[in-house]
């Protein structure tokens, strides 16, 4: 029942959109992202309420807004989430659809490709929330669903059931993974890879910090710094960088795509999502859609981050 969604080689976030990325400048980022063949686009309904001023839903009425003047919905693939926000928290099945609902006025559109709970809510049953994604799915509202910070075994089980009950099952998972992030091989992605779910990792970039702009004695301005700055005290901070410029200089790419590069090739991952908040940082990402890395590459990136 879940249709085939095309990721391309890179998924926008859009957790900047109305937070370090004002409407202005979230409208060239899409534009460019897309002109450049970008075809898919993250965002949450909690995007991004923790801003003074702001309410929830910045990022996806945006979105909407771009959707709707640019003409461009057909295009493009849609993500978003429930779950995590204030004053739509939780699994519970009015929660959701009633959660769905505002998502879709605020992006402006009749149906969302790819809906995520964007974390588990154990208060409610496996069966339950399989149950009420399913039935977005048959209204015709969202066209797959996935499941972000889930624990294997709650993945399994939600798995289990949808094919048991002939429903639709989670096929995607968003999770936290990168070359300094790369705790879920061990326990999470076997149980992908078991399962078949394509994983769309989120903060593939470490705050930043495998741009490569975090370096000793470095100071850069952004709303992310300090989460990037802290991979810096790692003993092999410095050996891991080392290896991302030579990888960098040989492919005469930035250390973003080689870091985007890198964990797109992983297993069972699809598309690494990753934001720009300015119109120059779309580059480095784009540079990542056609960057295949040697095995000899991937080794040492791998054998470097594993110090971290």
């Amino acid at each position: 029942m879940t249709q085939a969604l095309d990721h391309g080689s890179l998924v926008l976030g859009g957790n900047v959109f109305g937070w370090t990325a004002n409407a202005q400048a979230s409208v060239a980022i899409l534009d460019a992202f897309v002109a450049a063949g970008g075809r898919s686009i993250d965002t949450a309904d909690v995007y991004s309420a923790w801003i003074e001023g702001n309410t929830g839903g910045d990022s996806e009425r945006i979105l909407g807004d771009w959707i709707a003047a640019r003409g461009r919905r057909d295009d493009v693939v849609i993500a978003t989430k429930v779950a995590k926000y204030s004053a739509r928290p939780g699994l519970e099945r009015a929660n959701v659809r009633a959660a769905a609902q505002e998502s879709l006025q605020r992006l402006q559109t009749d149906y969302i490709d790819l809906y995520y709970a964007h974390e588990d809510d154990e208060s409610q049953s496996i069966e339950d929330v399989v149950t009420t994604f399913h039935e977005l799915v048959v209204e015709g509202k969202v066209r797959a669903v996935g499941a972000s910070n889930f624990t294997p075994e709650r993945l399994s089980a939600a798995v289990a059931f949808a094919r048991a009950e002939n429903l639709t099952p989670f096929s995607y998972a968003q999770d936290r993974w990168s070359l300094v992030e790369r705790g879920i091989e061990q326990t999470l992605v076997p149980t992908l890879d078991d399962l078949g779910v394509t994983e769309l990792p989120y903060s593939s970039l470490a705050s930043g910090f495998l741009t490569g702009k975090y370096r000793e004695g470095a100071e850069v301005a952004s709303a992310r710094a300090g989460a990037a700055s802290r991979y810096l005290a790692s003993p092999g901070a410095a050996g891991l960088l080392t290896v991302l410029d030579d990888v960098a200089a040989a492919h005469q790419v930035e250390v973003t795509s080689v870091a985007l590069a890198w964990l797109r090739a992983q297993p069972v991952v699809g598309a690494p999502i990753a934001s720009a908040r300015t119109l120059e940082q779309v580059a480095p990402l784009v540079a990542s859609f056609d960057l295949d890395l040697s095995a000899a590459e991937l080794d040492a990136l791998t054998q470097a981050s594993s110090l971290i």
